[in-house]
C-alpha cells in the first residue's frame, strides 16, 4: 500500500538483476537495513489478506473506522463480556478459591498446617512457571483461539477435580496442573486484543478484560460467603470448600466449550465479519507496525528478546510486583480475619478490594490511552497501594476499620501490571519476540507469586507487609525507566525516518519485523 509522497520498495521485487542493482544501492546509502531486507520474506499472516491488492491504496475513513470499531467491539466485548472476561475473572476466581477455603475448613479436612498453606499457593506458579514457555510456542504455532479454549475446559475439569482432594499430595498435584492449563489464558488473552485494536485502543481493552479479576472478587466473596451461611444452617453433603471449586470449576468448563465456537482466531476466520470488512479489520490495525501473527520461530528474534533491556525491565516489574500480589491474593482472607473479624466476615469484606481493582483498572487505563501515557498515569496507582498497606502497619489493632480500609487501596496494585502486559503486546514487535518477552513477563510474575505466600509466616504479617512496600517503591523506579527508555528510542527512530534517502518497503507492517529493526516502529509509554 504505498503512501503518497514516501519511497517504498517492494521485498517481492528484491530479486533479478535490475531489482538487485537497487538493492545494492539502497544497502550501500543506507537508506534500506540490510537485516530488513534479509527478514522481509518470511512476512505475517496479515499480508496473506492482501494478495491480489498489491500496489492498491486502502483507505479507511473515519466513519468507516469507527463503524468497524464498534462491530469489533459489540461482538468481541460482548463476547468479551460473556466469555473473554467472565472466563478471565474466573481465572482470578479459580486462584482465590484457594484462599476463601482457607477460613471455611479445608486446612482441617486435609490435615495441612500454615507452612503447608504457603507451599499450595505457590504450587499453581511452578506449573505456570514450568508451563509458560512452551505454551507461549504453542500460542505462536496452533489457532489462538481454539488453543486458548482447550486450556480453559481443561483448567475448569482439573479445578472441579479439587473436591475429591482428600490430603495434601492430591491438593499440591491439582494446584501444579492448574497452573499448567492457565498458563496460556493471560498471554493468549493479550495477543487477541493486540490482533484487533490499535496501539491507542489497547489499554481501554486490556483493562476492560483484566478488571473482570476484581468482578471475580466481589462475586467470589458473596458466593464463598452463601455457601457458608448456607451450610452453616442447613447442612450439605459436602464441605463447602467442595462446593466453591466444584461450582468455579465446572463453570470454567462450560465457559470454554462457549468460547471455542465464539472466539476467532483473527480477523480472517472471524463469522460475523464479511469478507471485505475482514480486509479492513486487518488494515485498521497497519498502524500498529505489526500484524496477526506469524507460525514460524525465528532465531534472531529470539536473541534480540534476550538482550533488549525493555525486555529485562518488564521481567523485573513483573517479578517484584507480583512477590506483594501472590502473598495478598492467597492470604487476603487471613490477614482481614487478622484485623479482628470472623471468618464468615473475612469472606464478605473482601469483596469491596474488588470495586476498587475495577475503577483503578478501567479509569487509569482509559486516560493512558485517551493521553498516551500509560506508564505514568497508572503508576500513580502504587503509591495509592503503599498508602494502604501503611495504613495496615500503621494503624494500631483498635481500629480494624481503617486498617480493612487500607486492604481496599492495596487492590490499586493491578493497575500497573496490567499496563505493561498491555504494554508487551504494544511495544513488541515480531511474533517470536513477542511470545517471547510475553513468556518472559509472566515467568517473573509465576517467580513473584512463588515467592509471595512465603512471606507470610505465622500470625505476625507485619515482616511481609514491609516486604510488600519495598517491592513497590522498587516498581515505582522501574517504571520510570519503562518510560524515558521508550522515549529515548522513539527520538533515535524519529532521526532514522527523517534522513532524505530513507526508504520504506512495501507493507513493511506486515514483514513480521522486531521492534527495534523497524523504523516505523514507535513505543508507547
Amino acid at each position: 500500500m504505498d503512501i503518497a509522497g514516501e519511497k517504498t520498495l517492494r521485498p517481492e521485487h528484491t530479486e533479478g538483476p535490475k531489482a538487485q542493482q537497487l538493492v545494492e544501492e539502497a544497502i550501500r546509502h543506507g537508506s534500506v537495513d540490510e537485516r530488513i531486507l534479509k527478514h522481509s520474506h518470511d512476512a505475517d499472516e496479515a499480508l496473506k489478506a492482501f494478495a491480489g491488492h498489491e500496489g492498491q491504496v486502502i483507505e479507511i475513513d473515519e466513519a468507516t473506522n469507527k463503524a468497524l470499531l464498534r462491530k469489533i467491539d459489540w461482538n468481541l466485548i460482548p463476547a468479551s463480556t460473556v466469555i473473554m472476561c467472565v472466563v478471565y475473572g474466573l481465572n482470578y476466581l479459580d486462584k482465590t478459591t484457594l484462599s476463601y477455603a482457607s477460613v471455611m475448613g479445608i486446612k482441617n479436612d486435609i490435615h495441612i498446617d500454615a507452612g503447608q498453606y504457603s507451599w499450595l499457593g505457590s504450587m499453581f506458579y511452578f506449573g505456570y512457571l514450568g508451563f509458560e514457555y512452551p505454551t507461549n510456542r504453542l500460542l505462536q504455532r496452533l489457532p489462538l483461539g481454539k488453543y486458548s479454549a482447550f486450556n480453559i475446559m481443561m483448567w475448569g475439569l482439573v479445578l472441579s477435580c479439587f473436591a475429591a482432594v482428600e490430603n495434601y499430595g492430591g491438593a499440591v498435584t491439582i494446584r501444579f496442573f492448574l497452573g499448567v492449563f492457565e498458563a496460556a489464558v493471560t498471554p493468549g488473552f493479550a495477543l487477541l486484543t493486540s490482533q484487533w485494536y490499535t496501539k491507542s485502543e489497547q489499554g481501554t481493552r486490556t483493562g476492560i478484560w483484566f478488571s473482570f479479576n476484581g468482578w471475580a472478587q466481589i462475586f467470589g466473596g458473596l458466593v464463598a460467603y452463601g455457601i457458608a451461611k448456607g451450610v452453616e444452617h442447613h447442612g450439605a453433603a459436602i464441605a463447602p470448600w467442595k462446593i466453591v471449586f466444584l461450582v468455579t470449576g465446572l463453570l470454567t468448563f462450560a465457559m470454554g466449550v462457549i468460547f471455542w465456537f465464539v472466539v476467532p482466531d483473527n480477523q480472517m476466520n472471524a463469522r460475523w465479519l464479511k469478507p471485505e470488512e475482514r480486509l479492513l479489520a486487518i488494515e485498521r490495525i497497519r498502524v500498529n507496525q505489526q500484524g496477526v501473527g506469524n507460525k514460524h520461530w525465528k532465531m534472531y528474534q529470539l536473541r534480540e528478546a534476550l538482550t533488549d533491556p525493555l525486555s529485562w525491565a518488564f521481567f523485573l516489574y513483573a517479578l517484584v510486583g507480583d512477590i506483594p500480589n501472590g502473598g495478598i491474593s492467597n492470604f487476603f482472607s487471613l490477614l482481614i480475619q487478622s484485623f479482628g473479624f470472623t471468618a464468615d466476615e473475612s469472606l464478605l469484606w473482601g469483596t469491596p478490594g474488588g470495586v476498587v481493582e475495577i475503577v483503578t483498572l478501567i479509569v487509569c487505563l482509559h486516560l493512558g490511552d485517551r493521553y498516551n501515557n500509560r506508564i505514568l498515569i497508572s503508576g500513580s496507582c502504587l503509591l495509592i497501594s503503599i498508602l494502604g498497606m501503611a495504613l495496615i502497619i500503621g494503624l494500631p489493632k483498635s481500629n480494624p476499620n481503617g486498617r480493612l480500609g487500607g486492604y481496599y487501596l492495596t487492590q490499586a496494585q493491578a493497575t500497573p501490571f496490567v499496563a505493561l502486559l498491555s504494554l508487551v503486546s504494544t511495544n513488541v514487535s515480531g511474533y517470536t519476540k513477542k511470545t517471547t518477552v510475553a513468556a518472559m513477563y509472566l515467568i517473573g510474575y509465576c517467580v513473584g507469586n512463588i515467592i509471595g505466600p512465603q512471606t507470610f509466616r505465622g500470625t505476625n504479617y507485619v515482616p511481609a507487609e514491609i516486604t510488600i512496600i519495598c517491592c513497590w517503591g522498587f516498581n515505582i523506579f522501574d517504571l520510570l525507566f519503562i518510560y524515558f527508555y521508550c522515549k529515548y528510542q522513539n527520538k533515535k527512530k524519529a532521526a532514522i525516518r527523517a534522513r532524505p534517502d530513507y526508504v520504506k518497503l512495501e507493507n513493511q507492517e506486515f514483514l513480521d519485523l522486531t521492534d527495534r529493526e523497524n523504523p516505523e516502529f514507535t513505543y508507547r509509554v
